[in-house]
């Protein structure tokens, strides 16, 4: 009487599994697995990604990962943190949205309380996007304050 390792029974019935499924399953199984979005030229950090720059490929490796873009709309008009190569998948990691106000630019600042509203110049002490906390300087006051970035380029001063 001869005796054997479940182990190797459970790997030897595993084996005949995928065999037998790649015999029978058909070759497109794989097929559909989406497209990607790869740059057709060299995008360095800071640069703002157009769809002239763009192009969607059909993807092929399974072994993709998964936090690559998947359309040009998807990674249009968001700029890079690191440089992308022609042919390379582009992570969405790897992009942010664009900077609304810029430091040391002239922006408005708005305090809302109630019916009042209240608005000065004033200058941001560090980039910010869209819905973005910055801290700004009032220009007439000085005072350093810190609020919300609106899609105008205005900052909403919070009230303390």
């Amino acid at each position: 009487m001869m005796f054997c390792r479940a182990g190797h029974i459970s790997g030897w019935v595993a084996a005949a599994t995928i065999a037998v499924a790649g015999i029978f399953l058909p070759a497109d199984v794989d097929a559909g697995m989406g497209y990607a979005v790869v740059p057709t030229t060299i995008i360095y950090p800071g640069d703002t990604l157009s769809s002239s720059q763009l192009q969607e490929v059909e993807v092929t490796n399974p072994n993709l990962a998964g936090d690559y873009a998947k359309s040009i709309s998807q990674v249009e008009g968001m700029v890079s943190k690191r440089t992308l190569l022609p042919g390379r998948t582009i992570s969405v990691s790897g992009l942010r949205e664009a900077y609304t106000v810029t430091r040391g630019s002239s922006i408005r600042l708005v305090l809302s309380l109630g019916a009042m509203t209240i608005s000065a110049a004033g200058t941001p002490l560090e980039d910010g996007a869209i819905g973005q906390v910055v801290r700004a300087r009032n220009m007439d006051s000085g005072v350093i304050v810190s609020g919300t970035v609106l899609a105008d380029g205005t900052v909403h001063v919070r009230a303390k």
